[in-house]
């Protein structure tokens, strides 16, 4: 079955001069809706050229990529924002907030490249804070705000756009144990709801919160398998 993710012989060169650099190497994965998959390896290892290659923020130099429906493999630089606007949410670990905006209004930033008017995206701001649990700081600016504050507006801003994936690079490396594992809780409600996640992470306690684990080593798969006993935050009482 063809995944709503499917990467067929990926492979992503870089040129120093003359002499070619292999990233990634033959390449192939599905992921399908509502999988919660975790990419891991060491440094090297092409994990996050391959997150770069999934975000449509880098094109493959051979191979086929086809996101929800879409043949992005070549597609030009307009076409792969649009599809990156619609279709992906992006987590990255240093927030990546505008200091001088609000927390709802750093949401709903999207939402403003998609032509919808100001009062409806402060109204759906407001819904994606509230399931982050964060609508009581949606009017205080991210210096107001602990880091896991500001990583959970990062979450609703990716989550604003009903995206098909979202993608979380490193999400908790910034982060303390408790709050690390509070944005991991969160995740995993996104991928209860629905949502297909795709994280990157070199923390196993992390790693261990997703249902699938995928491991790069030199630019191709090392292993790929199933978790079948996921991490869960049991909430207290």
């Amino acid at each position: 079955m063809q995944g709503i993710i499917h990467l067929e012989d990926i492979c992503k060169s870089y040129y120093l001069g003359k002499q070619e650099l292999e990233v990634l190497k033959g390449i192939n994965i599905d992921i399908l809706k509502n999988e919660f998959v975790a990419l891991m390896g060491p440094s090297g290892s092409g994990k996050s050229t391959l997150m770069n290659i999934l975000g449509c923020l880098d094109t493959t130099t051979k191979g086929r990529y086809i996101l929800n429906g879409h043949d992005v493999s070549r597609m030009i630089d307009d076409d792969l924002a649009e599809i990156r606007n619609k279709e992906i949410g992006f987590v990255f670990q240093q927030f990546n907030l505008l200091p001088r905006l609000t927390a709802a209004e750093n949401v709903a930033l999207p939402l403003i490249y998609s032509g919808i008017a100001k009062k409806e995206r402060m109204e759906r701001a407001l819904e994606v804070l509230h399931k982050v649990k964060l609508d009581d700081r949606s009017h205080h600016k991210p210096n107001e705000l602990s880091g896991g504050q500001c990583q959970r507006v990062a979450i609703a801003r990716a989550l604003i756009n009903d995206p098909a994936i979202i993608l979380a690079d490193e999400p908790t490396g910034n982060l303390d144990s408790k709050t690390s594992h509070e944005i991991m809780d969160i995740l995993g409600k996104i991928h209860t709801d629905g949502n297909t996640v795709v994280l990157v992470t070199h923390e196993e306690d992390i790693a261990a919160f997703a249902h699938r684990v995928i491991r790069l080593r030199d630019g191709v798969i090392e292993t790929d398998s199933i978790n079948a006993n996921p991490s869960v935050i049991i909430q207290p009482a």
